[in-house]
């Protein structure tokens, strides 16, 4: 998301589907509009990928001003993830659970989850976004 950069740390990413290829044209379909010169990466996602990068989400957080167990979340999850990805139910509510505590939780699986990159709100695809609810006050999304 920085364009003087060629080297991206981890959460910088806003990943994107390849949509089609044309080998005669040399060309690749994105789900996005790139611009002349723009900085594209073929990203790979994994379990342990996924799981490392929505611990990382979380422990910031928790560390964060706003940090501690919630009042209550929505989970919303891209249908990528889930059982097909971990190899077992409830990977990411658990780890929710694990770094910030036992909370309401109630959600669903999306096909595009809003949340946040570099100060922007994007709608992303193979991630977990979290809205958080806190006693008194709004707290922003996770994930």
């Amino acid at each position: 998301m920085r364009e003087e950069g060629v080297e991206y740390q981890p959460g910088e990413l806003l990943v994107r589907n390849i949509l089609g290829a044309d080998e005669k044209a040399g060309a690749l379909a994105v789900g996005a509009e790139l611009r002349p010169m723009q900085v594209v990466q073929f990203v790979l996602r994994d379990a342990q990928a996924a799981e490392e990068d929505l611990q990382r989400m979380l422990e910031r957080y928790r560390r964060s001003e706003h940090g501690g167990t919630p009042a209550g979340a929505l989970p919303f999850s891209c249908v990528g993830r889930g059982a097909g990805l971990f190899g077992r139910p409830d990977h990411d509510t658990a780890l929710f659970q694990q770094a910030l505590g036992p909370a309401p939780l109630g959600g669903f699986f999306c096909n595009g989850e809003i949340g946040p990159v570099g100060g922007t709100t994007f709608l992303h695809g193979y991630t977990s976004a979290f809205a958080l609810f806190r006693e008194g006050s709004a707290a922003g999304p996770v994930g």
